[in-house]
C-alpha cells in the first residue's frame, strides 16, 4: 500500500509540475465542503441522491417554504393579511418542528403577531 501511495504521490507531483492542473475549473478559490453532520449517518447517501437530482428533502423543502413566506411578508401592507400569512408561517414551523426528533430547544420558534408589529412599527 505505502509503494501505491509514493507512485500517485510521484504523478501527482509530475502532473503539477508539467502545469496539467494550471487551468481547472475553480482554481485559487476554497473548496465547498458540504457539512452533513446534521443528518443522521444511515440518511446521509440518501439525501446525497436526492440532492444530485435536484431533490430535497421534505424537512429542507419545509424551511425553504418558511423562508420565502417570511420574505414575503415584509412586503404585505394590509394587516389582516399579514396576520393570515404569519399563522401559515407558524403552521408551517409546526410541521417541521413535528417532523424533527431533536431537542425542543433546537426548535424553530414560531413567529408572534404582536412581535412582527413591534418590529414593522420600528421601520
Amino acid at each position: 500500500m505505502f509503494a501505491f501511495q509514493k507512485i500517485v504521490e510521484k504523478r501527482i507531483r509530475e502532473a503539477q509540475e508539467s502545469g496539467e492542473f494550471d487551468n481547472l475549473p475553480g482554481r485559487g478559490e476554497p473548496l465547498h465542503i458540504e457539512d452533513d453532520s446534521h443528518i443522521p449517518e444511515d440518511l446521509r447517501l440518501a439525501y446525497k441522491i436526492l440532492k444530485n437530482a435536484d431533490c430535497i428533502p421534505p424537512e429542507l423543502q419545509l424551511r425553504k417554504e418558511i423562508r420565502q413566506m417570511e420574505d414575503m411578508l415584509e412586503g404585505i401592507p394590509d394587516e389582516k393579511e399579514k396576520y393570515r400569512q404569519i399563522k401559515k408561517i407558524n403552521y408551517k414551523i409546526m410541521q417541521l418542528n413535528m417532523m424533527r426528533n431533536t431537542s425542543p430547544l433546537l426548535e424553530e420558534t414560531e413567529i408572534y403577531y404582536q412581535k412582527v408589529l413591534d418590529k414593522l412599527a420600528q421601520k
